[in-house]
């Protein structure tokens, strides 16, 4: 059935879905054109809050690209890829393929969002090579995974809130992961999802007719070719003892981060984790240099693209904007109402501002003074807007770039099964923030 289901989103989707460049364009101009109409904001003053946070997010762009690159460069090296053939060698039969992809992407991302967007794809990759599957499910399905970063171990709002010194602590103290990431509806939403998201992604599996294949030729990866050293240069360069040498180094650094500094698998430690792994696995200087210009085009869309998200979410906030479709939401809320709202206005608000954090912020002054005025439940209401977040990036390009650019896709070719996983994971995470005891 679902199957079925399915079929008509990924035509559609197809056909009229242009590429996530044009997609932000279009995004720019409607966020500039509800803001003029609908907030106290002039044209002129929306073109200026466009223009001023043009900028905002070039910290997060530079991450996000080495989150793609030093997962690539780690991913190309010999030992991986025989660890991810290895490993993919279990999904012998597209249905395995699917459900295995799905489980190591909901996996990796539960642990750390960007770790699980780049493992997800680099496992799909490595599936395709072996398993003859719908390439754009499979890929779909590792993009899947994805949505439950924001009820896992870096979840930005939980998070957030547990730390001493935040900025809503004047209105709702300190709120314990206990109570968030820890609690028993949290933790019900996660293990449903899965369940559920494996079986949805495995049902989805076209018929061998309606079937898009990947030409596995094109997933191979360039072996480095063997130099022959004909300057004093060339032997420093293809080093393994300067290699592996920097590389343990910033292995030894991780490791003293995480023992003695209780540090957390975050964005940047991911990164460095990728980078100095990398560095060791590929022995030579020279070898990482080549893995990275292989790598390098995989990067085209998220520089380009990110600064005008950052425009964006200058309007959604500056405008107030974002504060008023929260609050449009919010107002017919009741006590147990106020999660299934604050959820959907969430999901709402992520399309214009895809960043968990700054969501938060945006949505916090609101969320917050209607659950201590109606009496619901903080830290419940806290994760809807978590999950609202997460759920509608299963439709927001912006957070597939890297996934798209490893597996050599574009967002037309998944965004059909990505609408499926939305309908059927919102009706889930819905019911159970608002059921669930």
């Amino acid at each position: 059935m679902l199957n079925r289901v399915a079929k008509p989103f990924t035509q559609l989707v197809e056909r009229y879905l242009p590429d996530p460049f044009i997609f932000v364009i279009l995004l720019t101009l409607l966020s500039f054109i509800i803001a003029s109409l609908f907030t106290p904001s002039s044209p002129v003053e929306v073109i200026d809050a466009w223009g001023g946070g043009f900028w905002n997010l070039l910290q997060f762009a530079m991450q996000m690209l080495l989150v793609l690159l030093t997962g690539y460069m780690l991913a190309s090296t010999p030992i991986i890829n025989r660890l991810l053939a290895k490993l993919a060698s279990f999904s012998s039969t597209p249905a395995k393929a699917i459900i295995w992809v799905t489980l190591v992407s909901l996996l990796a991302s539960w642990l750390n969002w960007g770790f699980g967007l780049v493992i997800g794809a680099l496992f799909a990759k490595a599936i395709a090579r072996q398993t003859k599957v719908d390439y754009r499910l499979l890929v779909a399905s590792a993009y899947s995974g994805f949505i439950v970063w924001h009820g896992g171990l870096a979840g930005s709002v939980p998070l957030t809130i547990a730390t001493i010194g935040h900025f809503s602590e004047q209105s709702i103290g300190v709120i314990s992961t206990s109570q968030t990431l820890f609690s028993g509806f949290n933790i019900a939403i996660v293990l449903g999802l899965f369940i559920i998201m494996p079986l949805v992604n495995r049902y989805m599996l076209p018929h061998d007719s309606d079937s898009v294949y990947v030409d596995k030729s094109k997933l191979i990866e360039p072996k480095n070719k063997e130099v022959t050293f004909t300057r004093p240069a060339d032997s420093i360069e293809h080093s393994r003892v300067l290699g592996i040498t920097t590389g343990l180094l910033g292995l030894a650094y991780l490791t003293y981060y995480f023992i003695f500094n209780n540090g957390s698998l975050n964005l940047n430690s991911v990164i460095g984790l990728f980078l100095f792994a990398a560095i060791v696995l590929h022995q030579t200087p020279h070898n990482l240099l080549a893995s990275l210009q292989q790598a390098i085009p995989s990067g085209a869309g998220i520089i380009i693209q990110f600064p005008f998200y950052a425009g964006i979410m200058a309007i959604m906030v500056e405008t107030g904007l974002a504060q008023q479709i929260s609050q449009g939401f919010i107002a017919i809320a009741s006590a147990e109402s106020l999660p299934f709202w604050s959820f959907l206005s969430a999901g709402l608000v992520n399309i214009f501002v895809p960043s968990g954090g700054g969501q938060w912020a945006v949505q916090a002054p609101i969320v917050i003074p209607a659950a201590q005025a109606l009496g619901a439940d903080m830290p419940r209401v806290a994760m809807a807007v978590a999950w609202g977040d997460a759920w509608t990036n299963l439709i927001q390009p912006f957070w597939a770039l890297p996934v798209l650019a490893i597996a050599g896709l574009k967002a037309k070719d998944i965004m059909g099964f990505c609408l499926v996983q939305l309908i059927i994971t919102g009706v889930f995470i819905a019911l159970m923030l608002s059921f669930y005891p």
